[in-house]
């Protein structure tokens, strides 16, 4: 049974999902951290893998960039090939003084400016969260492997190129650390399908100081986001 957007069976992917953006990303996940890594879907170029770690099956998909696009492809995990956990290893842009390039960023909040936000619950600014059991699982898993880690909000953007220099002070003033284009729509969707959901993210540049990782280092500086992600599946 394949959908409009994944072309794979009842079966091929397991209840536990990692999910980043970049599909490069999606292949090197599988190719170093599962065992038997097999490719269930590659659709427009948007590829899914299953494997094992640690006797466990977990998929990886690519969710593609932006809110709209990651809810196509979380909706058919869930509604069609089974997810439950879904965690999003994906990459932010600093905000917070503190966040270095790096980091691993945990996200226990999404703003957004998103219009998905407004017509999830109409009259009602809805608050994006994520599964605490996961959330639980991460910072448990980051704290004992000593993986240097930031648990706090994060900014959902629908726009890459913003300048708004007046709405990033505002976020950074009242506590957000990193913003991203993905996770609000991921948390909302997770909540209203019965599932849990994840953002875990790595540092890759900052919007108040000229640092940031090289295309093809956003792609492979994946190690102590997976590591987290899992340690969040497992809990």
């Amino acid at each position: 049974m394949s959908t409009p957007h994944i072309a794979a069976e009842p079966g091929d992917f397991a209840a536990l999902v990692l999910m980043p953006g970049d599909p490069q990303r999606t292949r090197v996940i599988a190719k170093t951290f599962f065992t038997r890594p097999h490719l269930v879907t590659d659709v427009r170029g948007i590829e899914g893998w299953t494997g094992k770690v640690d006797g466990m099956d977990v998929s990886v998909m690519a969710s593609g960039m932006g809110m709209p696009s990651l809810s196509i492809y979380a909706t058919e995990l869930i509604r069609f090939y089974g997810a439950k956990r879904i965690v999003r290893v994906g990459t932010v842009g600093g905000i917070a003084d503190k966040v270095q390039l790096g980091d691993i960023i945990i996200g226990n909040a999404a703003h957004t400016d998103s219009a998905i936000a407004a017509t999830r619950v109409p009259g009602v600014h809805y608050s994006h969260v994520p599964a605490f059991p996961l959330l639980e699982g991460a910072v448990g898993m980051a704290r004992a492997e000593r993986i240097k880690h930031h648990v706090g909000p994060l900014f959902s953007s629908d726009l890459f190129y913003a300048d708004r220099p007046e709405v990033t002070q505002a976020l950074k003033q009242h506590g957000t650390l990193a913003v991203e284009m993905e996770a609000a729509a991921l948390y909302g969707l997770a909540a209203a399908e019965g599932v849990e959901a994840l953002a875990v993210c790595t540092v890759s540049d900052h919007l108040f100081r000229s640092e940031e990782m090289t295309s093809q280092e956003r792609s492979t500086h994946v190690e102590d986001a997976v590591q987290v992600a899992l340690g969040a599946l497992f809990s």
